[in-house]
This record gives C-alpha cells, sequence and structure tokens, in this order.
C-alpha cells in the first residue's frame, strides 16, 4: 500500500481547500451476509442501532466481549465497559487487543496518564515483537500508538503504520480507513483525513462517521459543506454524540444558548460520560450566568475527571468565542494545572496573551505548546509568523501603537495616527469609555500573514479584527484596489474597542459589528457600506434575519453572502435605535451587556420593547426609509428571483446603447437612477451617465454623477480620480483636493497624487495637509529624497513651523552642501525667523 507521510501543512495550504464534495447519501449500509462479528455489531452501531448492537455482542459469549465494551463506551456506561474489557483480557478472547486498548483509553479519560500509557505500552510491545496480528489487532496497535504518541512524537508515525498495516491485512476493515482519517485531521493534515474519509465511504457507503469526518474537514477549513455533512451524519446516525456535539458548539457560539443545551442534552442522554458534552452544558450556564448549572456541570465531569483539563479548556474556547479574552485565558490555566501537557490549554493561553498584546509571554506558551506538539499548524503558523513581526517597525505615539513592514509604517502612520486619535477622542466622549493602556495596531502587507494572526491559518476573508486592546489589519498593498479602505477598517475595528470594552466584552457580535460599521458611517462620507442590490433583494425576499436572529446571519450563514450582508443589515438596526430611541440608546445597551443581561433584557430594560416587537419595528423602519429601492429592486408580491424595474430599466439602456442610441440609454438610465437614485456600485447608472457627459464636455453634470459614487462608494478608487480631474478642469481646488484625499485611503502608494493633493493643499492654505502629503512622500522612499526634504521644509514654513523647516533643511545641506535651493530658503528662514539674525 502507498505510505503517506504525516508532514505540517505550508502556512498557505489553506489556499487549495478541499474543494466541495459530492453529496453524501444518508442511508443504512447493507451488511454481507458473511460480515465479521465486528463488521455486523460496527453496522448497527453506525445507524444508531446501540440497543441492537450491544444484544449481538453480549450473545456472542466471550468472543463478543471486546466489542460489548465498545458499545458500552459509546453509552456512556463506563464502569460496565471496564468489566468487559478485562473479561475479555483475562480470557484472551478474540479481540481481546481491542480491550487491552479499550482499557488504556478508558484510563486515558479517568486522567490517569501513568496507567494509560503503561498499558498502551505493553500492547504496543507485543506488537512490535509479534506476528500474526490480525487487521482488528493492528487497529488496537495503532490505537495504542495514538496514546503514547501524546509523549512520544514517533509513536505518531507508528500509529500510521499500524493502521496501514491493518488495512493490508483486510482492504475491507472499516475501522482502519476511520481512525486514519482521525489521526491525520488530530495532526492538522485536512486533504489526507479528508481522502480516508472518503475511502471509508466508498467501503460503507453513508458511513455517519467517515461523513462526520468530513464535517470535521469542512470545520477545519472553509466550512462550506460543514452543515450539510454533519446533517447527513447525524440523519444516518441519530446517536452519533460527536455530531450532536458539533451542532451544540455552532448554538453556542450563536449565543442560541437554549438550543445549545437541548442538543447537548439529547448528547448526554445517549453518552452519560462525554466530558464535551458536561463542559459545553457549563460553558453555555458560565456565559449567561446560571452558577448553579453551571457547578452541576462540573461536578458531573469531575466525576469522569477529577482534573476535568479538557473541561476547562472546552470552557476557555468557548469564552474565547465568545471574545471573553482574558476569561478564556483563566479558564485555560485551570485546564494547565490539571494537565501540564494540555496543547490546547497551552494554545489558548498563549494565543489570547498575543491578543492582549503580551507578545512575549505568548511566543513563549505557544512554544512550550509545539515543543509537545510539532505537528499543530496553528501553533507553528503563528510563531513563524511572529518571527517576521520582530523585524517590523514599531512607532509608538499618544495612545497608540503601530507595528508594520518597515516600508509601509512610517507611510501609514502619517495617514493613520491622527486618525486613530481622532476615532479615540469621539468614541469615548460617546461611550463614556477609555481603554486601560495603548491600543497596539499592527498591520500585515500580506493578506495570508493577518488571516495567520487573526485564526491561526491562511484564508481568512476579513479586512481587519479586533481583540480589544489589539486590532489586526491588512495594509492596502495586500489587498486589490477597489476593494479596501484601510482608513474605514481602521475605525472600524478601533470601534470594538470601545464596544467590547465598555460592555465587558459581552456585547454580541450583531450589535458590535453594527456599531462599527454605523461609526464608520459618522467618520466620513463614503465609508461603512454602501446600499446595493444584492442587499435589498435579499432583504425583500426574507432571506436576512430579523434584529432577534441576527446573531445567526454572522455565525451560521444560509447563503454565501449572508454574512458580509448581515454587516450592513446590523449597521441599520443600530442607526434606527438612535433614530427612535435617542443618542444614549446604544451605550445604554453595551452596559445592559456588561451587567450580565441577555438581549431580550436589554431590549426590555433600554429600548421597552420585546425581541418581537423590535423585529416589526424594525421591518417597519425598513419598508419606509427604503421604500423606493425595494420597490425598484423587488417588487412586492414577485417571485424570488424576478428582476424589478430597476435592473429592466438598466438592461435597456445597455441595450441602447450599445446601437449607439446614447440619447435614449440616457434617458433610460436617468429613469433607473430615479427609481435607485443610492445605488454607487461599478457600472452603475450614475458612472455611466458621468460618462455620456464627459463626452458631450458637460463637465459640471459629469461631476455631478460622479460624486453620487465618491460620496457613497468607500472603495471607488476610479471615480474618485475622476472626479479629480473633472474638478481640476472646473478650477473647483477644493473639491479635487477632497477627491485626492479619499483615493489615500483607497491607494496611497503613488507619489503622484500625493504631489498633486500637496500643491492643491498648499493652494488652499491648508498648510497642515501639506505637510502631511510631503511627510508621505518622503515615506514613499523617492528617487531624489533632497528635493523630497526641501519640499518638505517649504510646506514647514508655510505651516509656521519653523524650527522643525530648519532641521530639515540643515539636514539637506549637511548632505549636499551645495543644494542652491536649500541654501535660499534657509537664508529667507532667517530673515523670517526671530532670534536667527533676521526679522520676522
Amino acid at each position: 500500500m502507498k505510505r503517506r507521510a504525516l508532514l505540517l501543512g505550508s502556512l498557505l495550504w489553506l489556499s487549495a481547500a478541499c474543494s466541495s464534495a459530492d453529496h453524501v447519501d444518508a442511508q443504512q449500509p447493507a451488511v454481507n451476509r458473511n460480515a465479521t462479528l465486528t463488521q455486523r455489531v460496527a453496522a448497527l452501531s453506525d445507524v444508531g442501532k446501540l440497543d441492537e448492537a450491544e444484544q449481538l455482542a453480549r450473545s456472542q459469549g466471550a468472543p463478543g466481549l471486546a466489542l460489548l465494551g465498545e458499545m458500552l463506551v459509546l453509552r456512556g456506561r463506563l464502569a460496565a465497559a471496564d468489566s468487559a474489557y478485562r473479561a475479555s483480557v483475562t480470557a484472551q478472547a478474540p479481540g481481546y487487543r481491542t480491550a487491552q486498548v479499550g482499557l488504556a483509553e478508558l484510563a486515558w479519560r479517568r486522567g490517569d496518564r501513568k496507567q494509560a500509557l503503561q498499558l498502551a505500552q505493553a500492547l504496543t510491545n507485543a506488537y512490535v515483537s509479534g506476528s500474526n496480528w490480525n487487521a482488528d489487532d493492528c487497529v488496537a496497535a495503532g490505537r495504542a500508538f495514538v496514546i503514547i504518541g501524546t509523549t512520544d512524537k514517533q509513536a505518531v508515525k507508528n500509529a500510521l503504520a499500524a493502521f496501514d498495516r491493518a488495512i493490508e491485512e483486510d482492504p475491507s476493515t472499516l475501522e482502519a480507513h476511520l481512525r486514519v482519517g482521525d489521526l491525520f485531521l488530530d495532526k492538522y493534515n485536512a486533504p489526507d483525513a479528508k481522502a480516508s474519509y472518503e475511502d471509508a465511504l466508498k467501503l460503507a457507503p453513508g458511513n455517519s462517521r467517515a461523513t462526520f469526518g468530513l464535517a470535521r474537514v469542512e470545520d477545519f477549513g472553509s466550512g462550506k459543506d460543514e452543515a450539510k455533512y454533519v446533517k447527513a451524519s447525524l440523519d444516518a446516525n441519530p446517536s452519533l454524540t460527536n455530531a450532536l456535539l458539533m451542532v451544540a458548539r455552532k448554538h453556542l457560539e450563536s449565543e442560541a444558548y437554549d438550543s445549545a443545551d437541548a442538543v447537548t442534552g439529547r448528547a448526554l442522554a445517549i453518552d452519560s460520560s462525554s466530558l464535551t458534552a458536561w463542559a459545553l452544558l457549563g460553558a453555555s450556564a458560565w456565559i449567561s450566568g446560571d452558577s448553579a448549572e453551571y457547578k452541576h456541570a462540573l461536578v458531573s465531569a469531575q466525576k469522569l475527571n477529577p482534573g476535568a483539563s479538557e473541561f476547562y479548556a472546552e470552557m476557555a474556547d468557548a469564552a474565547v468565542r465568545h471574545r471573553r479574552y482574558g476569561q478564556g485565558v483563566m479558564l485555560a490555566r485551570l485546564a494547565l494545572a490539571a494537565d501540564t501537557l494540555s496543547t490546547r490549554a497551552l494554545g489558548i493561553v498563549g494565543t489570547n496573551e498575543l491578543r492582549e498584546g503580551k507578545m512575549e509571554e505568548g511566543r513563549a506558551t505557544l512554544e512550550r505548546a509545539f515543543a509537545i506538539d510539532p505537528y499543530n499548524l496553528w501553533h507553528k503558523n503563528t510563531l513563524d509568523l511572529l518571527d517576521l513581526v520582530r523585524t517590523f517597525k514599531t512607532i509608538d505615539r499618544g495612545n497608540f501603537v503601530v507595528v508594520a513592514p518597515p516600508k509601509e509604517a512610517d507611510l501609514m502612520s502619517v495617514y493613520l495616527l491622527p486618525l486613530l486619535q481622532e476615532a479615540y477622542d469621539t468614541l469615548s466622549r460617546r461611550y463614556q469609555y477609555k481603554p486601560s493602556g495603548k491600543v497596539r495596531l499592527e498591520i500585515y502587507d500580506r493578506h495570508a500573514d493577518f488571516s495567520v494572526r487573526t485564526v491561526g491559518l491562511a484564508g481568512l476573508g476579513a479586512l481587519g479584527v479586533s481583540f480589544g486592546p489589539v486590532l489586526a489589519m491588512d495594509s492596502p498593498r495586500a489587498r486589490e484596489t477597489n476593494e479596501f479602505n484601510w482608513g474605514a477598517t481602521a475605525w472600524h475595528e478601533l470601534a470594538h474597542t470601545f464596544t467590547l470594552g465598555s460592555s465587558g466584552n459581552r456585547v454580541p457580535r450583531w450589535l458590535s459589528e453594527g456599531i462599527s460599521v454605523a461609526e464608520e458611517r459618522r467618520a466620513r462620507s463614503g465609508w461603512g457600506f454602501d446600499e446595493t442590490l444584492d442587499f435589498f433583494d435579499a432583504y425583500a425576499n426574507g432571506k436576512l434575519r430579523p434584529v432577534s436572529q441576527l446573531n445567526e446571519g454572522f455565525l451560521r450563514p444560509r447563503f454565501e453572502a449572508e454574512t458580509i450582508l448581515s454587516y450592513n443589515l446590523a449597521s441599520l438596526v443600530c442607526e434606527m435605535i438612535e433614530s427612535q430611541w435617542g443618542a444614549a440608546a446604544l451605550p445604554a445597551m453595551l452596559k445592559g451587556y456588561r451587567e450580565g443581561l441577555e438581549t431580550p433584557e436589554v431590549f426590555l430594560k433600554v429600548l421597552k420593547v420585546t425581541p418581537d416587537s423590535l423585529d416589526k419595528a424594525f421591518d417597519a423602519y425598513m419598508k419606509k426609509r427604503y421604500a423606493l429601492p425595494l420597490a425598484a429592486i423587488a417588487p412586492k408580491g414577485s417571485p424570488p428571483g424576478t428582476a424589478g424595474p430597476f435592473v429592466l430599466a438598466m438592461r435597456k439602456a445597455a441595450d441602447l446603447a450599445k446601437d449607439g442610441k446614447t440619447e435614449e440609454a440616457r434617458t433610460e438610465l436617468l429613469r433607473a437612477q430615479a427609481m435607485f437614485p443610492d445605488y454607487a456600485g461599478p457600472n452603475g447608472a450614475a458612472w455611466q451617465l458621468a460618462m455620456i457627459e464627459k463626452e458631450r464636455g458637460n463637465i459640471k453634470a459629469a461631476v455631478d454623477q460622479i460624486s453620487r459614487i465618491t460620496t457613497r462608494n468607500g472603495t471607488a478608487f476610479e471615480a474618485n480620480m475622476l472626479e479629480a480631474d473633472l474638478r481640476e478642469q472646473l478650477g473647483d481646488t477644493t473639491g479635487m483636493k477632497r477627491a485626492l484625499e479619499r483615493v489615500i485611503w483607497i491607494n496611497p502608494y503613488d507619489p503622484a497624487v500625493h504631489v498633486r493633493l500637496a500643491v492643491a493643499s498648499t493652494r488652499t492654505r491648508d498648510f497642515k495637509r501639506a505637510i502631511l502629503e510631503r511627510r508621505a512622500i518622503l515615506a514613499l522612499d523617492p528617487a531624489d529624497k533632497l528635493d523630497a526634504h526641501y519640499e518638505l521644509a517649504r510646506a514647514l514654513i508655510d505651516g509656521g513651523e519653523f524650527a522643525e523647516a530648519r532641521r530639515t533643511l540643515l539636514a539637506v545641506l549637511e548632505q549636499s552642501p551645495a543644494f542652491e535651493k536649500a541654501q535660499t530658503l534657509l537664508l529667507e528662514l532667517r530673515n523670517r525667523t526671530p532670534g536667527a539674525g533676521g526679522t520676522k
């Protein structure tokens, strides 16, 4: 059989993430009449017929003891399973090696590592020195090597070899394929895990464990088909506790606590020994403030494993997913107190130390974790990234520390530091909160690096992230022009710092994101989400969630665009709340969450409404505020997918333009624009009308049209450049300057744009902006640095910053004493500056 290697994935493995798999049938597999006892019991177990599987194993006497133990484990009857295993080992009955590893695994679950390792070592020693091991025995040896692999890295490869040998002994051994898939995925090799699960499905179409394995692969990667696979696995086997717990975990993450508890309860009814289930029940209770239920879950977990390390680690993970990073670290440390070798707990501590800005402490903790488990892709990628960050430049000024690649740091800090301070002052007044220390902003010029900083893997679609005191974001260089406004992104992420902090990190995601987008819109014209066809179509056709379920749109999207559309929806909810309940409403809601109230209680206390009432109020608000575009895009009563009058008008305009009927096309475009006046998307009516007017030489009308885009769409690079050119033709220097200022927040790397903006700023006597632009030119490392310094000095003189201008000129002349323009300007400065030998 072709051998597979357990290799660490590269930093960018996710860029070639698993493609969508074929449909999985959730059917009961047929059992061959000649199937072995193991296969017959497994077939019953796989479709959730645990009673029948247990009865079949019992009916076989000694040969069924090991299988009986396996079935009893699935049902949470661990003491009875222990007895069955021991009876099998004592009798040396068929399958007793499965019983031996079963005993080792039970010891591990109890937290008795010493006994677990001793039992596993005895089995693997026999395997290495023995022969005539059948496929089931080889699987047992592989399971034993997995236990030893927690302390011996080589044992992981030995486990794979044992599973491979089982398949060589009997290619129909389904268990070996499943174990290989689990091993690969546990060691972060998703592509090979996927292949192993697919091999298992070829042997047993619809197998619930293999299908669930594919769900885990999706959860590890893109998540695109995760829900489909989980559903298929539960359709095949409603008693598959791991699948139920994945569903419960997703409910918990989306703050649907009752749903999470209900599904967890189903899992515990099947297997009351599941430490993960008790941990999820405890996490739900802890997050929602139910101390009695939390204590019940903890005590139940401690009966299974006195140290309860995995209980605390699962709790820590849930805390982090709810953005309670500090509490996550505290819980993970409790896990480490019980198990110092828990790489999961070490990873949670280290990752969240980094999120708190404790860079050296976080690195040291992750290095400990990686030394124990060198296969961990998250830890490897993060440590590699930290090596890169050590080469970055740090700028510490005011309330902020900016960390960025050297080529980015100087340029971006010129703009970001004033912008961030403006945002800081604005947000602290509005939300009556200030962070306890400096805010750290990390900027990455490769999106893969930003993604690793955020989730440990490449492939994240976001532009920025806020952990509260630490922000991270792409630089404009990491993104295509026209898809990113880095000023808006920085403002958005800093707003999260205030909503997280003022709510004690309890604000639900929909509200935090909604406030951040609303704050973008407040900050600058065109920032935040603009109005799109997709948004109004989705809203009109009921694809978006009501306010009371809006978190689901972020955490459990039902279609590809739901998450991004939910950002805009959440911001409109926030705008409605402010408009109807006043400016104090949103800060009061954040305070309510800080006090431990849940969303319905916050709505009732602050807004005096129930969730259902707010849903209805918001729907009425939307239909009134956006009656025009909703009717234009999705007329009331029309079937989903029907083209509305706006789209039909745009299509007609395109046909007319194609036939050269420009005037008729213009009339149709104006009709479309009247139906949806705020549309600022690409190639919309405003852009096409601007082109028509420009061709006619009607520059003023062209400007009127193009400004419809630039004041609504924060990433419209070409439109802003065109507006700058057109306004320059009109002699509108102030208008040209505004357009170029917007360009900088989209793409700051063109020196010519900075020169134009510096000149325009000087003409309009905006000397502060002229100085900023001259500094930006220098940050771009121009070919003629002396002349760039000279121009900066001129701007400084115009702005009255004489001392700085003098220092700049002296530095220029030190490098080039014969630089005549600098000599002349220095002499002029002396004549203008008191105390320098001249008069003012």
